[in-house]
């Protein structure tokens, strides 16, 4: 048999510096593994000698959201199939480990071919999400710590500075220590409390300029990568990020609803024994898209009026509030994956305000009729809350009121 007739699988165990791939053919013999560089060049030649020893099928990569990221770039533009390989089990670590060792065995793993996710498709708006996420969240963990330090550092400050402080809401807290004016701080320690704090309330405010900004482009990105998932009731611009991030550039990888729902991990778990039959919380799956899911259906429950009926309808069933809240979460998720993957059109409501301006008709009158609140319809004018029936039935009402 020929080399051109020889059908062979590829394994890269990826690392910081340098990628190590090996091959094995569609049988499982190996047939070479080498070193590469993590540059251009390393890549050029890492793709050539993937394909130098016989008929490519597939290349498995370890990491391709982390250190094989600029490899499965490399390897998408050339044409080449690309799986997502899971790290080795426990019983292929008894086997010892190296390079070589960890290359043949991503190259079996992919041999195998069964259940091997397809890697997120790099370089699209989610990878920008994904870099303005990542900012928020240190930007964020530094807010809250700012404004803990502050309020720590009151309980034990001289009594002078505790009693001028005593009874500040937070934002005038922040205020008023912004706008010290203390000595130096080598002055004792009167003076170096007061520049402590006078820093860390600076800190607090820049840091909430800072988060402000990032939300308001998270906000556009979003928008512009899906807008009826930013358009759904309950989801604002930070937690459909995190489920753009979970899903990727190409959420067609995942195969359906149900995978989806193991990887929010709002996949419902049996949890029955005897006559007990009953389900509980999936603890698995990404963390962060189950937070964001959680935080959707708590927004839910305080404003949605069918979230509210069908919480009420589940109690008389004798639910409790983890075993709705289970449901609810994974009604979210199969509500995100059709948004992700069977967009709707969202209803244009540009019209909406205007035509309330040009009638004289007040937010509050709006409001009072649909028995809301006059900020629920403004919501709803700016395009900041989806509520297809309310948009009809409002503009309905609009073209029936007479002209001022």
């Amino acid at each position: 048999m020929t080399t051109q007739q020889v059908r062979v699988i590829g394994g890269v165990d990826t690392h910081t510096e340098t990628h190590h791939a090996a091959l094995v053919t569609d049988t499982g013999q190996h047939v070479a593994d080498q070193e590469f560089e993590t540059t251009p060049a390393g890549y050029a030649r890492l793709v050539g000698f993937l394909t130098s020893h016989g008929q490519l099928v597939r290349v498995g990569v370890e990491g391709t959201s982390s250190y094989g990221a600029g490899l499965l770039s490399v390897l998408q533009a050339a044409g080449i199939e690309v799986v997502e390989v899971i790290r080795p089990t426990r019983t292929q670590r008894r086997r010892g480990k190296s390079d070589p060792i960890d290359a043949y065995n991503a190259a079996a793993t992919t041999l195998t071919g069964q259940h091997l996710p397809v890697p997120k498709q790099p370089g699209g708006d989610v990878d920008a999400i994904r870099a303005l996420m990542c900012t928020r969240r240190s930007a964020v963990n530094g807010h809250t710590d700012a404004i803990r330090q502050i309020k720590t550092m009151l309980v034990t400050a001289p009594a002078e500075i505790r009693q001028r402080f005593r009874c500040l809401s937070d934002q005038q807290l922040i205020r008023s220590l912004a706008a010290l004016r203390p000595g130096p701080a080598t002055d004792g320690v009167h003076n170096a409390v007061l520049v402590s704090l006078k820093t860390l309330a600076r800190r607090y405010q820049w840091l909430g300029e800072e988060i402000d900004t990032l939300e308001a482009d998270l906000d556009v990105l979003v928008t512009r990568t899906s807008t009826a998932l930013r358009a759904a009731p309950g989801i604002g611009p930070v937690t459909a990020a995190q489920l753009l991030i979970t899903a990727g550039d190409n959420p067609d990888r995942i195969a359906n609803q149900a995978a989806f729902a193991a990887l929010t991990g709002t996949a419902p778990i049996p949890a029955s024994s005897g006559k007990t039959r009953r389900w509980r919380l999936n603890r698995g799956g990404d963390r962060q898209a189950n937070c964001a899911i959680h935080q959707i259906v708590i927004s839910r429950l305080s404003f949605d009026p069918a979230t509210k009926a069908y919480v009420a309808r589940r109690r008389t069933e004798g639910k409790t509030t983890k075993e709705i809240i289970r449901c609810l979460k994974r009604a979210v998720a199969r509500e995100v994956f059709n948004h992700l993957t069977r967009p709707r059109p969202v209803p244009a409501i540009d019209d909406l305000r205007p035509l309330r301006q040009a009638k004289h008709i007040s937010l509050e009158r709006a409001a009072k009729h649909f028995n809301t609140r006059g900020t629920s319809i403004a919501r709803l004018e700016l395009g900041q809350r989806r509520d297809d029936l309310l948009t009809k039935q409002y503009r309905d009402w609009l073209h029936t009121q007479p002209a001022a």
